[in-house]
């Protein structure tokens, strides 16, 4: 557990119990009241709208942080390093105290960060590690290992690998090599499966099959693009597929990918029902659950963002109010400089089944979105 030590008297007069609304002690003035509002002043900062996924993280986070009278400047960057830079420094210029940034390349931040943490602001990673630098206190997100664990389990249960049956043609993608995460999904994923590709039951026709964990950056997608995952599974189909053979399964760490390979396939006559390999995904996007549906996707690993951005609100509070930080894994995430103290929230696997009672249910996804 890590607690916050350095923080400004006025800081402590803000009250958990009050979601960090601004609360004066008795016999403080107004005035000091209005300076202990401004103390919650919050940088977000996203990778880009691009993704379904980042637009409901960052809107969300806001949304919550606002109801509960914070300052907050939520900034997406396009996906480019240079302008999420600097775009975090001008919110800290522009007062942020706290920044909440999931980074686009969690290797560059490092100088950025570290002139930040010079003028006593604190850093959450969000569900992407920043690696490099001590100026990064907590990190937030969801056990990323488990997402890729999840994957091959779902895979290996579908084939019966475990009963001994194969021979199944696979083609493994991973994700983009500058996000850290990616490692962890490719890992959680490769243990389970890659004792199958020694043994024969799975069989890489591409050959595109890291010996090890270590491999995976040679079968990443830069920058998640689902347009990039269409022409490699187009590239793979029409090199080592043209004598009959077919697909079996193709793991694809998120949905992004899986939209892309399913456009390749479709474009390659594969035909739901019939020969459509298992697909794996992350996210629960709304064109992969209408995916799932249609039997174009097997299943997709659901990271509830509402959860990560409520357990970032709590973390929030707890830095403003001057209180110990929750955190759940001291050990795990190492970013080449220090552990850095992380919440680690479960992932749940949706499948076609799941669809209603967990996403629809749950309101994470409305029913006329995604034709129920």
């Amino acid at each position: 557990m890590t607690t916050i030590k350095n923080v400004s008297a006025f800081l402590l007069a803000v009250g958990v119990a009050a979601g960090m609304s601004a609360c004066a002690p008795a016999g403080s003035t107004p005035e000091a009241e209005g300076d202990s509002a401004s103390s919650c002043n919050v940088g977000i900062s996203m990778p880009t709208r691009s993704l379904e996924r980042w637009i409901n993280d960052g809107e969300g986070l806001k949304e919550k942080l606002e109801a509960a009278d914070c300052t907050v400047d939520l900034q997406y960057a396009d996906n480019k390093t240079d302008q999420q830079i600097s775009q975090i420094q001008n919110q800290v210029a522009g007062g942020a105290k706290i920044l909440v940034i999931a980074a686009i390349d969690g290797q560059t931040l490092g100088p950025a960060l570290e002139d930040a943490a010079s003028q006593d602001v604190k850093v959450i990673a969000y569900d992407r590690l920043i690696n490099g630098t001590e100026a990064v206190d907590y990190y937030a997100t969801f056990d990323n290992y488990k997402v890729g664990q999840l994957q091959g389990q779902f895979i290996e249960e579908q084939l019966g690998l475990a009963d001994g049956k194969g021979p199944f043609n696979l083609e493994p993608f991973a994700g983009s090599p500058d996000d850290n995460n990616a490692a962890f999904f490719f890992a959680g994923a490769w243990d389970v499966l890659l004792p199958y590709v020694e043994s024969g039951q799975l069989v890489v026709p591409s050959g595109k099959s890291p010996a090890d964990n270590d491999g995976w950056k040679a079968i990443g997608i830069l920058g998640w693009g689902s347009d990039d995952a269409q022409a490699e599974m187009d590239n793979r189909l029409q090199s080592f597929y043209t004598g009959g053979d077919k697909v079996d399964v193709v793991l694809s760490p998120n949905d992004s990918l899986a939209l892309g390979i399913e456009a390749s396939l479709d474009a390659a006559g594969y035909k739901p029902g019939s020969d459509w390999p298992i697909i794996t995904g992350q996210d629960a996007d709304v064109a992969n659950v209408k995916a799932i549906l249609a039997d174009q996707q097997s299943m997709t690993v659901w990271k509830d963002t509402r959860e990560l951005g409520s357990q970032v609100e709590s973390m929030i509070a707890s830095i403003v109010a001057g209180d110990e930080v929750e955190v759940n894994d001291t050990e795990t995430y190492d970013n080449g400089t220090k552990v850095v103290p992380s919440y680690l929230l479960d992932p749940v696997v949706v499948a076609k089944d799941d669809v209603e009672p967990t996403l629809v249910e749950s309101g994470f996804v409305k029913a006329a979105d995604i034709g129920l």
